[in-house]
């Protein structure tokens, strides 16, 4: 069965920006994301194969609204409490 990501042949999702944008963030918060990333990974807390399926495990609704830095971020709040590090809902606000 396909995942929310996998939408290879779907219609209706508009069109696809493809202007240059030179910034690799836009919000100071989404570089600290993929420092997080690569920190944990270092770790080997995950790999970056958990993390993909972390990812394309979020709840259609949920991965649709989401940003793709804001993917990530669940993502690895996903696998911090699967592998213990963090108690379930210990980063909720």
């Amino acid at each position: 069965m396909a995942k929310i990501n996998d939408v290879g042949g779907t219609q209706g999702f508009g069109a696809i920006d493809t202007t240059d944008d030179t910034e690799p963030f836009h919000a100071d918060w989404e570089a600290r994301v993929v420092g997080l990333f690569n920190a944990l990974r270092a770790q080997g807390l995950f790999n970056t194969n958990e993390f993909r399926d972390a990812i394309e495990s979020m709840p259609a609704k949920e991965y649709l609204a989401a940003s793709y830095y804001e993917r990530w971020f669940t993502a690895i709040c996903a696998l911090l409490e699967r592998k213990g590090v963090i108690e379930p809902g210990e980063l909720d606000g």
